[in-house]
């Protein structure tokens, strides 16, 4: 796992992450990016919306 300063968290995939709501969600990808800003349109994926961010 690594996590990118204003970005995403980089996780070597297959992931299975389960949301707030119990929705379970699946990447079969080999590096998933997860948002860590909660900006994203495909969250819990990143879109880069992150990059967007007015500072």
């Amino acid at each position: 796992m690594r996590v990118v300063s204003g970005g995403p968290i980089l996780v070597e995939g297959p992931v299975e992450v389960t949301l707030e709501d119990g929705t379970v969600v699946r990447s079969d990808r080999f590096m998933v990016a997860l948002c860590a800003c909660r900006r994203s349109g495909r969250y819990p994926f990143c879109d880069t919306s992150h990059r967007r961010r007015v500072r």
